[in-house]
């Protein structure tokens, strides 16, 4: 039987690519989006996947949400977090606002997340549990403080989960991206890309939501049993560790 997996901000960008990545592996996927109705209706018409609205920045919206999909699809034996915002400014400008915005949605919406699963895959004795991170949890960036500490605790949360859960059948692995050709990225404009962020990559390029996608997949998989505490970084040579 086709395992379920949870992607949240699943509809969207690199969510998007590993939902469809997912489903190509053979998973029953159920695609979490926060707020754009237009593009999860796209995604949903296109892919034929199933789509869930919750808020992952608040527990009692993700405990009812997963309750949702389980009693759609069965048991969540796989949960991707991905789903994550900016509030980018200077620390000596920033809002109590944007600090509280991103870290409700990019670190407590892993609490949220992993919290009214873990009991059950404990019960199973299988989970597998993939953390999408970022290079700049690892490194920090200039105008970032509420972004990088997140992910920076997302880096923390999933080595200490991952202690926890070993003997259950459970792991816990990150992921960090580095730059990649979302829409986000894209935006920047053409000189600054040239000039301030690809000079930096190793590869000298972007890196594709795809390539994410695949390193999901093979943490998702039987085959990355071995694996668990683990930060995958998939940033073009750009930040080494």
């Amino acid at each position: 039987m086709a395992r379920v997996a949870v992607v949240t901000g699943g509809t969207r960008g690199i969510g998007e690519a590993i939902s469809k990545a997912l489903k190509a592996a053979g998973y029953k996927v159920a695609a979490n989006y926060g707020g754009n109705d237009a593009a999860a209706q796209k995604f949903k018409a296109a892919t034929g996947m199933a789509v869930y609205k919750w808020d992952v920045s608040a527990y009692d919206s993700c405990a009812a949400g997963l309750k949702q999909v389980e009693a759609d699809l069965g048991p969540v034996e796989v949960l991707v977090n991905n789903a994550g915002i900016t509030r980018d400014t200077m620390f000596h400008r920033m809002t109590p606002e944007q600090w509280g915005a991103v870290i409700n949605t990019n670190l407590n919406s892993l609490f949220n997340m992993c919290r009214p699963v873990i009991e059950g895959m404990r019960s199973r004795k299988f989970g597998r549990i993939i953390n999408i991170s970022s290079i700049n949890g690892q490194k920090g960036q200039i105008g970032q403080a509420n972004y990088s500490a997140a992910k920076a605790g997302e880096l923390g949360f999933t080595k200490a989960l991952a202690q926890e859960s070993a003997k259950s059948g459970i792991t816990v692995n990150a992921v960090c991206p580095g730059y990649i050709a979302t829409e986000m990225v894209k935006a920047v404009p053409q000189d600054v890309l040239e000039k301030s962020i690809l000079p930096h990559i190793p590869l000298g390029r972007l890196g594709e939501p795809e390539e994410i996608a695949r390193c999901v997949v093979f943490l998702a998989s039987d085959d990355s049993g071995f694996i668990t505490g683990a930060t995958l970084t998939a940033n073009g040579g750009q930040y080494l560790i």
